[in-house]
């Protein structure tokens, strides 16, 4: 009996089959949580480039350690201003795009 050959797919492919397609309610709240643990694993590399601890981190935003620690483990759904001190006391440069759905915007 001959082995069958193994198909090759992308993760894309398997995301779409097993989360679901792009749009779908469960495919968003898997890529905003997907998104979210990018964020959080960011800081965490960014703090230990900087020989921070958690703790001194939440010194300089003004918040405890347990707080600087659920952002990097994305346990907590931080405020955009906690997140934005955190990244301005690790001196990192932020960029984000921003898309709004069904809408057109001009800028003149």
């Amino acid at each position: 009996m001959k082995d069958k050959p193994l198909k090759t797919v992308s993760l894309d492919e398997i995301i779409d089959k097993h989360i679901g397609e792009p749009g779908t309610p469960k495919r968003e709240a898997f890529d905003n949580e997907l998104r979210l643990d990018l964020l959080g694993e960011a800081i965490k590399q960014a703090r230990k480039e900087r020989n921070l601890t958690q703790e001194e981190l939440g010194q300089l935003v003004g918040v405890k350690k347990a707080q600087i620690s659920k952002i990097e483990n994305s346990l907590t759904d931080a405020r955009f201003e906690t997140i934005m001190k955190v990244f301005k006391a690790l001196n990192a440069k932020v960029s984000f795009d921003v898309e709004l759905l069904n809408q057109t915007v001009k800028l003149a």
